[in-house]
């Protein structure tokens, strides 16, 4: 399959005007592309350049090396985009949010539960199909504000979204969290204050993005409560990591120690959940920052640890980690090699349960 043809058939998955793909990597790295040169693409006119294949991996949720190479194109509409749900369109939009107006929409503790189940969802789920189906409940959670605790509500719902985000594009994961935030400081609800701000720190953290707005966030969660909670260790360890990509050792290290001793304290028994941190997940987070670091013997006990708790209904969580050794080999003067074994990861996982974060992980691994 010509890569124009795939570019087509992904718009239109999505419902994108060629319009609206332009504008979408515009919006997203900055750039003046044209609806006519996004149509020369798909006529074969016009090859995209390294910079546009980054971006249309980007806006499109489709693996760089799909992108690339001819032979992973020809199998991937049949096997992914095939199977790809259309987004929700603005009609059905607009009547989720009056059907939520007129009828009082559900109750605090259906959103709970509805909550509860997206943080187990996107532990295994792809970023677009989470991204549509969030995009009609924050629709519907609008209409309901009138209820502090429903802010709380959408401030989580706003968190999860902004995760289904690039966070290197500096704008739409950015502005959603900073949105999560002000909308968790409405409901007066000082662990949802905590937690989403948290959560939006390591997220930049491990991704390695926007590092300036992950330190402001973890330093606003930590000024509001020094509670132990799973909030504060996210925001602990987010900071951590930024610390590590800045290369201030003794800071990545310092925060490291105090994460582990708030997590002794609040860490979770659920396994399977976004809005958990059990051990082995803690064991991740450990795993990619002392790879960071080039604590090799460090990051390989967190990587034994880790593999062995790690649920296997997650092996999105497994690739992770061998992307982690990939870039230990990178750092440890063996570049190609550790390029070479961090590809090798990502194929062997299906291109579905890619994330946007295991992306920028490969990037992180080539840039070394």
């Amino acid at each position: 399959m010509r890569i124009g043809e795939l570019i087509r058939e992904l718009r239109k998955a999505r419902g994108w005007s060629q319009g609206r793909l332009a504008s979408e990597i515009n919006d997203a790295h900055g750039t003046s592309l044209s609806r006519e040169y996004v149509s020369n693409w798909e006529c074969s006119k016009i090859q995209p350049g390294v910079f546009y294949l980054r971006a249309l991996s980007a806006v499109l949720d489709v693996p760089l090396a799909v992108l690339e190479d001819d032979v992973k194109r020809r199998t991937f509409l049949t096997d992914v985009a095939g199977a790809a749900i259309a987004p929700v369109v603005a009609s059905d939009l607009l009547s989720m949010g009056f059907s939520a107006r007129l009828q009082g929409g559900p109750t605090p503790d259906v959103w709970e539960a509805k909550l509860a189940t997206y943080g187990t969802e996107y532990m295994s789920m792809g970023a677009a199909d989470i991204q549509r189906r969030v995009a009609g409940e924050l629709v519907a959670v609008q209409q309901q504000l009138d209820k502090p605790q429903l802010w709380s509500v959408a401030s989580r719902l706003m968190t999860l979204y902004a995760k289904t985000f690039p966070g290197s594009d500096g704008a739409k994961a950015v502005h959603w969290y900073r949105m999560a935030a002000q909308s968790a400081d409405r409901s007066g609800d000082d662990d949802a204050r905590v937690w989403v701000r948290g959560r939006a720190a390591i997220a930049l953290g491990y991704e390695g993005a926007s590092l300036g707005v992950a330190d402001v966030l973890a330093d606003q969660a930590m000024a509001i409560s020094n509670k132990p909670s799973l909030g504060l260790l996210n925001a602990i360890m987010g900071k951590a990591h930024a610390a590590a990509l800045r290369g201030d050792a003794a800071t990545a290290r310092s925060l490291a120690e105090q994460g582990r001793r708030v997590f002794d304290r609040a860490g979770s028994y659920e396994q399977t959940s976004d809005y958990a941190v059990p051990w082995w997940r803690m064991n991740v987070f450990l795993s990619l920052l002392l790879a960071r670091l080039g604590d090799e013997s460090g990051a390989v006990r967190a990587q034994e640890r880790a593999s062995q708790e790690l649920p296997t209904t997650l092996p999105r969580f497994a690739t992770h980690l061998d992307m982690h050794r990939g870039l230990m080999l990178a750092r440890s003067g063996d570049p190609s090699g550790g390029v070479a074994y961090a590809r090798a990861a990502m194929s062997a996982l299906p291109p579905e349960k890619h994330s946007l974060t295991l992306r920028l992980l490969m990037a992180e691994i080539e840039q070394t």
